[in-house]
Parts: C-alpha cells; sequence; structure tokens
C-alpha cells in the first residue's frame, strides 16, 4: 500500500525539545531534534511539523490533544505516553518504543509505524487510514471500537491484541503471527488471512477440523 510520507526540508533548525516551553504557543517545527530527554512532562495542545526527532526519551509525558504532520521519529522512547485525541499525519516512527503508549479516540492517518514496539498501547474509539505496521510488535494492543481503512499489519506479532467491535474487512494480517486474538466473528468477515490462521480461527470459533 502506498501512502504519504513526511515532507520535510533538508535544512533543519536544531532544536532541544525543552525549547517548547519558550515559544509562545506549545509548537516546534522546522526543526531537527536530537537526544532530548523529556520525561514524565504535561503539556497540552502540541503542535509539531516538519520535524526530525531522533534518540529522545519522552516515556511518561502527557501530550494530550498532540498534533503531528510531517514529523519523523527514530529510536525514540515514547512508552506510556498520553497522547489520547490526537491528530497525527504523515509520520513515521521508525525503531521506536511506544509500550503502553494511550492514542485513544485519535485521528492517525497517513502514518508508518516500523519496527517498533507497541505492546499494550491503546487505540480505541480512533480512527486510522492508511496506517502501515511493519515489522513490529503489538502483544495485547487494544484497537478496541476503531475504523480501520487501508491498514496493513506486515510480519507483525499481533499476539493477544484486541480487535473487539472492529470491522477488518479488507485488512490483510496474513503475514503477522499470533496464538490468539479477542474479535468477533462478525468482524472477521472480509479479513485477509493466511491458510494456517484460518485453521487458528477456527479453532478460536470452537470448530473441530478433520483431516
Amino acid at each position: 500500500m502506498k501512502i504519504d510520507t513526511p515532507t520535510i526540508p533538508k535544512e533543519l533548525i536544531a532544536k532541544n525539545f525543552y525549547d517548547i516551553f519558550y515559544e509562545e504557543d506549545p509548537e516546534l517545527g522546522m526543526c531537527e531534534i536530537s537526544g532530548s530527554v523529556f520525561e514524565n512532562e504535561v503539556i497540552d495542545r502540541v503542535y509539531l511539523y516538519k520535524a526530525v526527532i531522533k534518540n529522545c526519551k519522552f516515556t511518561n509525558s502527557d501530550f494530550k490533544n498532540i498534533s503531528m504532520t510531517d514529523v519523523y521519529f527514530e529510536d525514540c522512547d515514547l512508552s506510556n505516553c498520553n497522547m489520547r485525541n490526537s491528530s497525527i499525519h504523515k509520520v513515521i516512527f521508525k525503531n521506536c518504543k511506544l509500550l503502553g503508549a494511550n492514542f485513544t479516540e485519535s485521528s492517525i492517518g497517513n502514518v508508518q509505524f516500523e519496527n517498533s514496539v507497541l505492546n499494550l498501547s491503546l487505540f480505541g474509539e480512533s480512527k486510522l487510514e492508511k496506517v502501515i505496521f511493519r515489522d513490529s510488535v503489538l502483544k495485547s494492543t487494544d484497537f478496541y471500537d476503531c475504523k480501520f481503512k487501508k491498514v496493513d499489519f506486515n510480519r507483525c506479532d499481533i499476539d493477544g491484541a484486541n480487535f473487539e467491535q472492529t470491522s477488518l474487512k479488507g485488512i490483510d494480517i496474513s503475514s503477522s503471527t499470533f496464538n490468539e486474538l479477542t474479535v468477533s466473528i462478525s468482524n472477521l468477515n472480509g479479513c485477509k488471512v493466511s491458510s494456517t490462521q484460518a485453521v487458528q480461527f477456527a479453532a478460536l470459533m470452537g470448530l473441530k477440523i478433520v483431516e
């Protein structure tokens, strides 16, 4: 699936994430941020745009109502960050740690999670359109009551993920692995699975396959 990628200028100003406190509004853009440690902070309605953010730690910070457009994260730790009610568009998370990150009630579009860890992260009641999870671990990730449109799970570990009240029609999970999932049988209609997964789902439904 082809999605829009971040549009970021080649020449960026070097900044520290704490510079956001010195701005008139809580926003940072047209910049590169590297090595910042911004943990256990609370800042509402942050706006990030046209930025490269590398090797930064944001663990346990509250970024409720954050808005991001054209942002590239690499080797960052956003574990247990609260990004509830966020708007995230044209953003890449590469080699990032997002354990327990909260994305509930958010709008997420043209976003890639690549080689990242999202165990126990929360996406409940969010809208995801043109989102790719690639080579990532999503153990026990919560996708309760989400709206999916053009969402790919490529070679991911989705064991224990919750898709209750979320339609998987047109969603391809055939290259991903799991032992168990929480999903309504009716919401599996149109989901693309491998033959091995079809047997797994049959077992989860209580069917007994006879050779």
